[in-house]
This record gives C-alpha cells, structure tokens and sequence, in this order.
C-alpha cells in the first residue's frame, strides 16, 4: 500500500513538473513576449539606454531567448528586480526567468526552488573605495563603514571575511546600485562592496572614476547566471542550451556578421546542428530549427556581447579573464550540440 502510495505521489509530482514546464513555454508562445527579470540599473549588465531601450550584457540573454522561441529579440518585457524582489518575481511567475547578476548558491538552488541553467559570467566580491582613504588592502578597513545591498550574498561574505581577518565594519545597507552609488559618492560609507563587475560598471558613470580604486582581494566565488523556477524543465532547456549557443558559437568562430554565410555554406557538422540546416535539433526543445540562428544574430555571439558591453575597449573596461573560453585559458565550457 505504502508503495503504491509513493508510486501515486511521484507520477502526480511528474505531471504537475511537466504541466509547470509546458505552461512556461506556451504562455511565453501565447503571449508574444518575454517577461524577462534585470537589474534596477547597472551600466553595462542592464540599463535603458537614451532612448530607453535596455542594453547590457544580462539583457543580451534575454534577447536571446526572446529571439529563440519568438524570433524575434525585441519581444521582451523587461522587469527591473532588487536584491529583495527578485526571487518573489520568479517564484510568482511574474517574470519566465531571471537574467541578472545573481549568484548561483546551494540554498538558492534548492531550499528556494530554482534552477540555475547555467554561468555567463564568473565573478567574486570585492572593495571600492576612494583613492583619498589611503587604503590598499581590504584588511586595511578595520572600523569601515561599508555599503552593501541586502538580499544578496555580499553580506554574508563581508561578515565571513571581516569575522575571518579579527575586524570590525558598520553596514550601511542600501537596495538599489543607484543608492548604492548614491551614498556612497555623498560619504555615507567608506567602502562600496558587491560584485568586482558591478564595481567596475558603477566606477565607470562616476564624474571622477580615477578618484576611486579597486582593491586587490575577491573574497569570494560568485558564478552569475540565469535562472527559472523549478520544475520548468523543458523551459530550462531552452534557457541553457540557448545560453550555451552563445558560448558555442564564439568557440566555433559564428558571429552575427558571418552568421548567414555559414548557415549557408558551413563544412562544419556541429556549426550546421547549431544553425538547424542538419539535423533536428530545435524539435527537441519545441523550437523551430533556426532557434539558436536566431538567439546569436540578436545580439551576436558570448565574446561579442562581452566585448561591445563590458569589454576592454568599453568605459567599464573588462578583460576576459576566467570568462576566456577554455581553450584560451578561461572557464567558458559549453557542452557539444549534437
């Protein structure tokens, strides 16, 4: 009896994951967008440009995805979240799926119910602080004032990392990175702490950017990705593996100026699967065949957005680092399309 119980339990669990799954996926498809979650604002990751348009390194994803079940990467609602609201966002099903800086952690994947799909960019927490403090080490801010923004992983890693090195700071918590950068530039902290990329992104829109440093500790591992609920499987699926068709296709040398000329000509049996002119991979995940075509020409491939976004040649100013691909030193490492 207790076995047919059980047996009961885990066929309702699989249908209510699988309708969960379809729901996302069709309400997307009905609804002719995307309802996708951002960034309040953050130069570079996700912001609206001077015509209010959203651009970005996070908001390139989106797009993509938009471009990948819709066609069309313009067909996204963009959902600015706060450390605080985000989750709630994904979890009510108000957003399909959440595309900013967020760190993919143990209890977030699993006492919170979501499925990271995947890292687009690997980052760790550090310090900004003004040159005019005299500091050059981290362990130099015993007694600090330190803005931090609640909800996130940055707190518990500022006390990790403080508790750690026998000092003491006084958090000033803030929501938002405007009041971050807001408080911070009045002199309401003496530190800035999140993401060394966000600092980055934040420093570069300051009147003075050279009046402020960055200092050399990462205390931490912050893996950056998208994420749905669980559950949406075949929704994850589709956020992934269009997420690791970004990856590929730099790694493969596709590139939204060459795009249509390979789709055309390629010699290349795994760029022909990741085009959709061989094989029939798009079916698998309830897309036409050119949805990874489509996901790469929005925005172009992974090194294009990280290059027109937040690369060495932007104001924020980037290098590739762990973001490299693996075959140039760095972590990015996409499974093969076949």
């Amino acid at each position: 009896m207790k076995k047919s119980v059980l047996l009961g339990a885990l066929t309702i669990a699989g249908l209510a994951a699988s309708a969960a799954a379809a729901g996302t996926l069709d309400d997307v498809k009905a609804r002719g967008k995307l309802n996708c979650g951002v960034v309040t604002g953050l130069v570079g990751f996700g912001a609206p440009d001077a015509n209010g348009e959203w651009q970005g390194f996070d908001v390139a994803v989106c797009r993509a995805v938009a471009a990948a079940v819709l066609g069309d990467p313009t067909a996204v609602e963009f959902v600015p979240t706060t450390g605080k609201t985000r989750f709630t966002a994904l979890a009510s099903g108000e957003i399909d799926m959440l595309a900013r800086n967020t760190t993919w952690t143990f209890s977030r994947d699993t006492d919170l119910k979501f499925d990271f799909v995947g890292v687009n960019y690997y980052d760790g927490q550090g310090f900004m602080v003004p040159k005019a403090l005299g500091v050059s080490s981290a362990k130099e801010l015993d007694g600090a004032t330190v803005c931090i923004q609640t909800g996130t992983t940055t707190e518990l890693n500022l006390a990790d990392y403080f508790r750690a090195n026998n000092i003491t700071y006084q958090p000033v918590p803030i929501e938002t990175n405007a009041e971050a950068q807001q408080q911070y530039l009045a002199g309401a902290c003496d530190v800035y702490t999140t993401d060394a990329s966000g600092l980055a992104a934040q420093r570069a829109t300051f009147e003075n950017p050279g009046d402020h440093i960055l200092l050399p500790e990462i205390i931490s591992k912050e893996p950056l990705g998208p994420l749905v609920r669980h559950g949406d499987n075949e929704w994850g699926d589709i956020v992934m593996w269009t997420l690791n068709a970004l990856i590929t296709a730099e790694e493969l040398g596709v590139t939204s100026a060459n795009i249509a000329e390979m789709s055309a000509n390629t010699t290349n049996p795994e760029v022909a699967r990741l085009l959709g002119t061989e094989g029939e991979l798009g079916a698998m995940i309830g897309l036409s065949n050119d949805w990874a075509k489509n996901a790469i020409a929005a925005s172009g491939n992974y090194g294009e957005i990280f290059a027109k976004n937040i690369g060495e040649e932007t104001p924020i100013g980037l290098a590739r680092g762990l973001n490299a691909q693996w075959t140039n030193g760095g972590l990015l490492y996409s499974p093969p399309f076949r």
